[in-house]
């Protein structure tokens, strides 16, 4: 599950992630957490300034293997900025002035 929203156009962007027990034991989920920064910093260079990105793994995302969990982050990552583009003039890192800031949107899929 992928949630974002817009912050200020010249903050940078932030990432957030979710990953509780029920993804499994520790050791999981840190690979869960670790995979899913990596996805998130490659995204950075895209979107890099104007938006709040938060993650939530879900438990099928403790046997994904690297190449599903970035697809799925991927793919919910580019369905969320269509929908915020809907909703804004345009999403490109960079909003006109006086868009509003509390335009969010979520994207669920089987994993990450």
């Amino acid at each position: 599950m992928l949630y974002t929203a817009t912050i200020g156009a010249d903050e940078p962007s932030r990432i957030g992630f979710i990953v509780s027990k029920a993804v499994g034991n520790a050791v999981a989920r840190n690979l869960v957490k670790r995979r899913l920064r990596e996805a998130g910093a490659v995204s950075l260079h895209e979107y890099g300034t104007g938006f709040a990105i938060v993650v939530r793994a879900l438990p099928a995302s403790a046997t994904a293997s690297w190449d599903e969990l970035l697809a799925d982050y991927n793919a919910a990552l580019e369905n969320t900025m269509r929908r915020l583009a809907g909703r804004l003039p345009a999403v490109t890192g960079k909003r006109p002035a006086g868009t509003p800031t509390d335009a969010t949107t979520q994207e669920g899929t089987q994993r990450a």
